[in-house]
Order: structure tokens, then sequence, then C-alpha cells
């Protein structure tokens, strides 16, 4: 039998070889929906009232090059079918002067963009797209290295 301090030891090592081989990046996710309040129109015709009557659903996400109002969609990127599913790989290994960022696209045009800043250091993005359950909503799992 292994005498209790090197037990402790092995488990100690195996747990930091694990944590340092399979630390993931960081889980990247768009929020599912935006809120009808969230929702705000200003400076609309005179004697108008407005009204948001359900939310807006995720539609698509996708990297760019610097943040959303810049309009840095790329052009570049690999597309497969698989069962049930459309995965989009993009590679992030150019230059981003603005840096690169995460645009996470609501309404079926595509009204409303969310952005968030990547890591300079990731190099490639998929997203993964699932028909959702409201008329042109999607499930988009982002996976980024």
């Amino acid at each position: 039998m292994m005498p209790r301090m090197y037990r402790q030891l092995g488990i100690a090592i195996t747990l930091a070889a694990q944590a340092a081989c399979c630390a993931a990046a960081p889980e990247l996710a768009c929020p599912q929906s935006i809120q009808e309040q969230s929702v705000k129109l200003e400076n609309t015709p005179s004697g108008w009232s407005t009204f948001v009557a359900a939310p807006l659903f995720l539609h698509g996400a996708e990297p760019m090059s610097g943040p959303p109002e810049e309009l840095g969609e790329l052009a570049d990127f690999d597309e497969r079918h698989v069962k049930g599913a459309v995965i989009y790989t993009y590679k992030l290994d150019g230059k981003f002067p603005a840096g690169k960022w995460l645009a996470c696209l609501y309404g079926e045009g595509d009204q409303i963009k969310l952005g968030k800043r990547l890591a300079d250091s990731i190099q490639v993005c998929s997203f993964t797209y699932r028909k959702g359950e409201h008329v042109g909503e999607n499930k988009v799992a982002i996976k980024c290295e």
C-alpha cells in the first residue's frame, strides 16, 4: 500500500496535470434573446406611440474585425453540413487592428447586433447552427480556440 503522503502528492499532481492539459477556452455564448423591454424606440414620428410585443431571438453569430458598428464582417469561412446542423469555421490568424469581436445577431434580418471583444490569442472560431423553436430563431453553439 502506498504511504498517505505519496498518495496525496499523486492526487495533487494528477489534478494539476488535468488542469494544465485540459483548460478550455472561456465558453462563448450569445444571449438567446433580447427582451422586449430592452428595445427602445426613439425619435419616432410625431403622434405615434411605440410598443414592442415580443423578444427578438438570436438569428446568428459571427466573428468580426472590430466592433459591430464598424461592419467588419469576415468573408472567408468554411461551411459544413452535418445531420441537422450547419457549421461555419473562421480562421482568425490575420491582422485585426481594431481587435477580434464576436457579434450576436437578432431579428430575421439581423437588425440588432450585440458585440463582445474576443481575446487576441484566438485563432479559430466555429459556429454550429440548429433551428430554434421560434420563427427565425437559431441555436448557435460557439467554440473558439
